[in-house]
């Protein structure tokens, strides 16, 4: 992979990461490429890492083995018509762009041979702490999984799926996912200071806990339900806790909340992908 020119069309916070992931595995700087109409974003990512930049994404794709779509959904159909007609038959092009169908990415680049990678990451990819939905259609080749899967794992943990649809259970899992664990921590320091704790310490004591339960479940061979088990003492603290939850209906209102999550993504695949989608 070291030795491939990997083109980034688009600078943004997730471009950013994975170039900072990349060179931390020792991949060169001179065979990174990013594309992006700002200025400023352009010379910060020069300055930070050394790499080549340019304000046309044709000319940045030129010399490409691997071009990295790292734009806005609503921005894709354009992008990816404007680079189409230089297309090279053994280059491969990975998506990071929620939603958008491969049928899609294929009609837009009128190759119907390309070899695309579909991927969902999410925002912990930032901090080197992602977690990363790949699907690769029929034309991707065995050394081009790989590179994708090495790509996406030098900030995180990359996982294949075998059909793309489950990129929408993916996206309310994963995807959405960091907002709900942020949604629940703002709910459980929010009721400890009502209790009386200054707020920088439930603060910390809730990002600590946090943290160290996940820690915990990756470093464990048990289930989640099982490593539960085991810290809720009958009669205890944590189990009046935990039957205030269930009684309120948590199981069920994360299920609906996920439904929800994938229903919208299919939404907006239909929407975004066009009238002829």
């Amino acid at each position: 992979m070291k030795d491939c020119n990997i083109t980034f069309i688009g600078g943004g916070n997730m471009a950013r990461s994975l170039i900072g992931g990349l060179l931390a595995d020792g991949f060169q700087s001179d065979n990174i490429h990013v594309a992006d109409p700002d200025p400023d974003c352009l010379q910060t990512l020069s300055t930070q890492f050394g790499i080549h930049t340019y304000n046309d994404n044709i000319k940045a794709c030129a010399a490409a083995d691997i071009v990295i779509l790292a734009i806005k959904p609503q921005q894709l159909q354009s992008v990816v018509e404007q680079i189409a007609n230089d297309w090279s038959q053994d280059r491969l092009l990975i998506s990071i762009a929620a939603g958008i169908r491969l049928k899609d990415i294929t009609r837009w680049l009128h190759n119907d041979n390309a070899a695309i990678v579909r991927t969902m990451p999410n925002t912990p990819s930032l901090v080197q702490a992602g977690a990363t939905a790949l699907y690769a259609n029929q034309h991707v080749t065995k050394a081009q999984h790989e590179l994708a899967e090495s790509i996406l794992r030098s900030v995180g943990l990359a996982l294949w799926v075998k059909d793309e649809v489950q990129l929408d259970a993916v996206t309310a899992l994963s995807g959405s996912g960091p907002a709900y664990f942020f949604l629940v921590m703002e709910a459980m320091e929010f009721a400890a200071t009502e209790m009386g704790l200054p707020a920088e310490t439930a603060r910390l004591l809730c990002l600590q806990t946090a943290f160290g339960a996940a820690k915990m479940a990756l470093e464990s061979d048990e289930s989640t339900a099982s490593l539960r088990h085991r810290v809720t003492s009958p009669g205890g603290t944590t189990e009046r806790a935990i039957h205030e939850l269930e009684d309120g209906g948590l199981r069920s209102l994360f299920e609906n909340a996920l439904i929800a999550a994938a229903l919208r993504s299919r939404e907006l695949a239909t929407e975004l992908g066009g009238s002829d989608a």
